[in-house]
């Protein structure tokens, strides 16, 4: 009786197959129009529910190998650069100490969404063997009136070109020199509100203003503590400390060419440094510009694309001696730093899935310590760089590069070589990088 009934069933199931196979061809197709946030319900204008659409979520993964003839110190030396050494450095996640060998770099994890009909929100978090950083979290309006928008959290700034990538938009598998020693390890990612206008011109146009809380280890750092047997006193200033602007312009060059130009600055109120036995603190301010061409050559797969990507940073740091350990008669004596950096790089692709980079960087061409006691002139520091890169599909990378250092420290010139072999999966949903 059991085994009639198992087979009454199968058979009836068999029948079946047939018209569910047509009822999911005949299945409609979503539109883009209909995948938009609920709208606002009744004359309560009440918002719906957040949670009718799941987050689109990305997860990338990052890996190299790294060696170089210096015993594993390429990072350390770079640290000590003239001029540069003496920066506040914060604990964090950074993505340039590499050990010899295999190393497994930051894993991001990105989750974005449409809140509601007002607000989009995105969360970018950075794992590693140390833990979970929060790289990015914020939210942005939708729909403000006249080409506003108001980006809201922690973000990376506006500012620059460069800022804005995450590692694994970098065309080189490190950061590069300026920004390194400029900005620090992370660039400038801080808290705060960004307002962006985006007018209606014949020419694309994007002018934006942030204020940031300020905790930037190179130009807005404002945590220090002074540690027993020193004199003096530092400062304590609540936020927003930094404040920095931008524009963004990009005339149309048709549809093969693109390029887009930019002029940046900030200013931070408050800004404090540890060097040796003295505290410093004050003001710091920087200003730069950028200048970036791509060419589509409409070849398969990125083949004969062109991207010249350039910077140019100028930074100065107006500070004085606010405690000392060995001489109390130094507070308030001043010290302005003023150093500059640039980068130059380009790509090309030469066959189908495979780009060849180069880039040229150098962090203080303008290097200068002014002290009571006269201007310190410092060297420059340099690096050169090579990279061959093949992407598999749009969502796997691997990456061979070599760098030539010539970093100016202390204790003279050291000139050394860096090899990477790096590999980056992308998992899940992503969006288009920007421009």
């Amino acid at each position: 009786m059991r085994t009639r009934t198992v087979l009454a069933a199968l058979l009836a199931l068999c029948c079946l197959l047939p018209v569910t196979t047509a009822v999911a061809e005949q299945a409609p197709v979503i539109s883009e129009d209909e995948l938009k946030p609920f709208p606002l319900l009744g004359s309560t204008r009440q918002v719906t529910s957040g949670t009718a659409f799941n987050p689109a979520i990305s997860v990338i993964l990052d890996g190299k190998y790294y060696n170089d003839n210096v015993s594993g110190e390429g990072s350390e030396i770079l640290e000590e650069a003239q001029g540069f050494e003496g920066d506040h450095d914060e604990a964090g996640h950074g993505h340039g100490e590499l050990a010899r060998g295999l190393n497994l770099g930051g894993t991001e994890i990105v989750f974005s969404a449409s809140v509601d009909n007002y607000f989009d929100a995105l969360v970018n978090l950075a794992v590693d063997g140390d833990g979970i950083e929060v790289e990015e979290a914020f939210g942005l309006t939708r729909g403000l009136p006249a080409g506003l928008q108001l980006k809201f959290g922690k973000f990376l700034s506006g500012i620059g070109y460069f800022n804005q990538l995450h590692p694994h938009a970098w065309a080189f598998a490190d950061q590069n020199l300026p920004y390194r020693l400029i900005f620090g390890e992370e660039n400038l990612n801080e808290v705060g509100l960004q307002l962006t206008w985006l007018p209606a011109w014949p020419v694309y146009t994007l002018i934006g203003v942030e204020a940031l809380q300020g905790s930037n280890e190179k130009i807005a750092a404002s945590d220090l503590d002074i540690p027993a047997g020193f004199e003096g006193r530092l400062k304590d200033r609540a936020g927003p400390r930094l404040f920095t602007g931008f524009i963004k312009i990009g005339p149309d060059l048709g549809p093969d060419h693109a390029l887009q130009w930019g002029l940046f600055g900030g200013f931070s109120r408050l800004h404090q440094e540890e060097h040796g036995d003295e505290f410093l603190e004050g003001e710091s301010w920087f200003t730069g510009t950028d200048l970036v061409y791509k060419f589509d050559a409409g070849g398969s797969h990125g083949k004969g694309n062109l991207v010249l990507q350039g910077e140019y940073i100028y930074r100065v740091k107006e500070l004085e001696v606010a405690a000392h350990a060995t001489e109390p008669l130094a507070i308030g004596e001043e010290e302005k730093f003023t150093q500059d950096g640039l980068y130059l790089q380009g790509t090309y692709g030469f066959a189908p899935r495979w780009t060849a980079g180069l880039r040229y960087e150098m962090a203080g061409l303008t290097n200068d310590i002014k002290t009571d006691a006269g201007t310190e002139k410092l060297d420059d520091s340099k690096r050169y760089s090579a990279a061959i890169t093949f992407n598999p599909t749009e969502f796997s990378r691997l990456r061979l590069q070599f760098n030539r250092a010539d970093i100016a420290t202390d204790q003279g010139r050291e000139k050394y070589n860096q090899v990477f072999l790096q590999y980056q999966l992308a998992l899940g949903v992503h969006g288009a990088h920007r421009f």
